[in-house]
């Protein structure tokens, strides 16, 4: 999510990063695809989903769509029209004004009718061979305050103002062409940004850049993880933050270096690859636990969020159970996307509103489930495999598989 974005989940469950986000299983049997008619492979465009070919799919009413879940995916491709109606489509598979009709459509469809709108403008594609990994994330909330108090003395910093980025010709550009994020030191010489270590030992201390205080490093990291949260005072009282930088060091996903040591697995003595079962390791082994987390270098900053949230990188709220994270290189930020996964809760519609550090690739999702209990269990143990069917405005394949 620009909010809870960035970095995302996985099943031998590896934390990831999302905008969440953990570690995948080894793969395993997945259910049989439904055969569809091939069309003729996109034309390649070099960094689009081009590359990987779009086939026609079955048609939306043959999924047929039950009324609570079209509803929701109703309710939240609704909100992300405005950004559809003025945003270029990385993926290269749409255009802005392939999304005017069933935007328009969608600002008075009665929500009782919320099947028939999917059917009505929408048709299905796979995308290369439409074979989907699924991880989770939520919207965390754990102990905090935004003045400091016994108790709660772990920094949650916003961006400083020293992050930036290279100035042309100072530093490699990164794979994307974007220049990189770093810092400038005292010489005026470009480098990399404190990584988690330095700003864990108190690089960024006494700088004013907190916005609040947690009470737990480790609860604080997998906040970082995930994105965005909550912080919830003795009093009761809730401060939302959102994600609003990172310092540009790539990200380790610490479930994948315990299984490489391993720590993570069925035998005696291991822990499970759930975001639950990392968290009891690095508990019972708080040494071992804090040089673990320090492997994963990158740092997340926060903005506090005021009203509704959070919020991806689409740029609107993200809605549990409806919203997923994709990556925008191979997925339109906005389409509907229709999952058939051996985990059935996560089956159904989904809108892609976010993006994710860890969700690169084709039929790569991280499905969100809000906030609280439920959703962090459903959350942390999400890992499935399947089919993924993108929804695209009716028209579009056909446009993009004759020659």
């Amino acid at each position: 999510m620009t909010g809870l974005r960035r970095l995302a989940a996985l099943g031998l469950i590896v934390i990831l990063a999302g905008c969440v986000r953990l570690i995948p299983p080894s793969p395993g049997p997945t259910p049989a695809a439904t055969p569809v008619p091939t069309s003729t492979p996109l034309p390649p465009r070099p960094g689009t989903a081009a590359l990987l070919g779009l086939s026609a799919g079955p048609s939306v009413a043959s999924l047929k769509l039950a009324v609570g879940d079209a509803r929701g995916a109703l309710a939240a491709f609704r909100s992300s029209c405005p950004k559809l109606l003025n945003r270029t489509d990385t993926s290269g598979l749409t255009r802005e004004a392939d999304w005017k009709a069933p935007c328009d459509a969608a600002a008075t469809w009665p929500a009782t009718q919320a099947p028939q709108f999917f059917e009505s403008w929408f048709e299905t594609a796979r995308l290369g061979d439409g074979k989907a990994f699924v991880t989770g994330y939520y919207e965390p909330e754990i102990a905090g305050v935004q003045t400091r108090q016994p108790g709660f003395d772990v920094p949650v910093y916003g961006v400083p103002a020293d992050l930036v980025r290279a100035r042309p010709g100072e530093a490699v550009p990164n794979d994307n062409g974007t220049q990189p994020l770093g810092r400038y030191d005292e010489t005026g010489a470009f480098g990399p940004y404190y990584d988690r270590a330095a700003i864990d030992d108190g690089a960024l201390a006494n700088k004013g850049l907190e916005i609040g205080w947690a009470a737990d490093p480790v609860e604080l990291f997998f906040l970082q993880v995930q994105g965005s949260g909550r912080l919830k005072a003795p009093d009761g009282s809730v401060i939302r933050i959102g994600y609003a930088g990172q310092n540009g060091l790539g990200y380790t996903g610490i479930g994948s270096v315990m299984r490489a040591q391993g720590l993570i697995g069925s035998e005696p003595g291991q822990y499970s690859g759930s975001m639950q079962g990392i968290m009891r390791y690095i508990s019972e082994h708080p040494e071992d636990g804090k040089a673990l987390m320090r492997q994963n270098q990158s740092y997340v900053f926060f903005k506090v969020i005021n009203g509704d949230g959070p919020y991806g990188a689409l740029g609107v709220p993200v809605r549990g159970g409806d919203s997923a994270a994709a990556d925008p290189s191979f997925v339109p930020l906005g389409a509907p996307v229709y999952l058939t996964l051996d985990r059935a809760e996560a089956n159904g519609l989904w809108v892609a509103q976010d993006t994710g550090g860890a969700i690169k690739g084709p039929n790569r999702f991280d499905s969100f489930w809000g906030a609280g209990a439920a959703a962090r269990t459903t959350a942390g143990g999400m890992s499935g495999r399947g089919d993924a069917w993108l929804l695209l405005p009716k028209g579009t394949v056909k446009r993009l598989t004759t020659p």
